[in-house]
């Protein structure tokens, strides 16, 4: 079961919640989508939230959250409820049941039958089609590159999938974003238009928000005020998020840049968390504790994956091997330096596809979204390369050992005077 299931977790149990988030995004496949601690707010939930399952924390009064889903069960008869409890009581489990639960778990949540339960309940086939990726940029701090790299990957993506599919460009820097200003675009509306009546919130109003790009790529701009993002929640963000996984095969989020519940809520629902570092001490260390406080919250951190930018001659004495020692982590990718390329590309509007299609920089991130989008196909383009870069090698060592097939011939001498 591979295809993403997409889930709507309610609980009321503030210590146990990491734990639980933690045990559900271990499984690849998961993700959730909306937290609720109203289970009287069920059924508004699954109409603003594309959902595959409703996972519902009974304890401490499940009878009551055990009728609030009846009545879920009424307006959305097909979709799937797993309900949760340490309650061993026959009438509690009988009652669960009669409310159209499909799966009553015990605590604490064994992963392996969790997985199992979603095999048996969560089928494909019942989908129109998979929902687009969403990929999360965001930095270890400001000025990382996190806007240069979501824009250009955005546009790498969209030239990858071709003109049939969409790849979509969301800024989530409320106040100082410059995803528009990278791409050379502008329009009326912004992610604070979507973001004011989410309970009304469809594909026709997302699609009047965005703006197209030459490339393809499909911008959601920034509020145009410090107000307007200041209003903005995290249900109103992941509502925006999971409306254009529907209508994209990518979503590119510049962001989230806040480290709350908001934030949070981005990184669950996101298939790929790539956190920007630089060879600095300060940007690894930040970076540290980002991933450590994630960890205490219940975010599955082994999802993150750490790009390194601006890597090259003059990164100073800092290496990737070095970062990777101190994250004990691999790198997922590096990008290297190029500040006249990126400076150029930033102040003309333009992506590096267009300005600078053969700089360093441009293939690097041109690699990572082949990296996301078909791996396989870069695996093989890198062995291709690989292989005549060994070829090369073999064939200098050996005539530098004299074992050419033509060695050299020895110059005459010099005739003196």
């Amino acid at each position: 079961m591979a295809h993403t299931v997409r889930v709507i977790l309610y609980s009321t149990n503030a210590s146990t919640l990491p734990d639980l988030r933690r045990a559900i995004t271990s499984l690849p496949q998961v993700r959730i989508v909306a937290e609720l601690e109203e289970p009287s707010l069920f059924a508004q939930a699954v109409a603003q939230f594309p959902a595959d399952l409703v996972l519902a924390d009974l304890d401490p009064n499940a009878m009551v959250v055990i009728e609030c889903l009846k009545q879920l069960k009424e307006v959305a008869p097909k979709l799937p409820i797993f309900a949760l409890s340490s309650q061993t009581d026959g009438n509690i489990v009988l009652s669960s049941m009669r409310a159209g639960i499909r799966e009553y778990l015990l605590k604490p949540l064994n992963v392996e039958e969790f997985e199992q339960a979603l095999g048996r309940c969560i089928h494909a086939e019942s989908r129109a089609r998979e929902p687009g990726k969403l990929i999360s940029v965001m930095g270890s701090g400001g000025g990382v590159g996190c806007t240069t790299i979501a824009t250009n990957l955005a546009v790498e993506l969209a030239d990858l999938v071709g003109a049939d599919q969409k790849v979509a460009v969301v800024d989530l820097d409320f106040r100082f974003g410059h995803v528009a200003t990278l791409l050379d675009v502008h329009g009326q509306f912004t992610v604070a238009d979507l973001c004011s009546t989410p309970e009304e919130l469809d594909p026709q109003m997302v699609q009047k928000a965005l703006i197209r790009h030459d490339s393809g790529v499909l911008v959601l701009r920034r509020p145009h005020t410090f107000g307007q993002a200041e209003m903005i929640t995290a249900a109103h963000c992941a509502n925006v998020l999971t409306t254009l996984q529907e209508m994209c095969a990518y979503v590119v989020v510049d962001g989230p840049t806040r480290h709350d519940p908001g934030g949070r809520s981005v990184l669950d629902t996101a298939d790929y968390c790539l956190l920007v570092i630089q060879l600095l001490v300060t940007s690894v260390r930040n970076a540290d504790r980002m991933v450590q406080e994630l960890g205490v919250q219940g975010f599955n951190t082994d999802r993150i994956q750490y790009v390194c930018n601006r890597v090259g001659r003059e990164s100073g004495h800092l290496t990737v091997d070095q970062v990777e020692t101190i994250l004990n982590r691999k790198v997922f990718w590096s990008i290297a330096d190029d500040w006249k390329s990126v400076s150029e590309s930033i102040n003309i509007g333009q992506p590096l596809r267009t300005e600078h299609d053969r700089a360093k920089v441009r293939q690097d991130i041109r690699n990572l979204a082949m990296k996301i989008h078909n791996p396989e196909a870069l695996a093989a383009e890198s062995a291709k390369r690989g292989g005549l870069l060994n070829k090369f090698f073999r064939r200098h060592a050996s005539t530098a050992d004299g074992h050419a097939d033509n060695p050299p011939v020895a110059p005459s001498p010099v005739p003196a005077g």
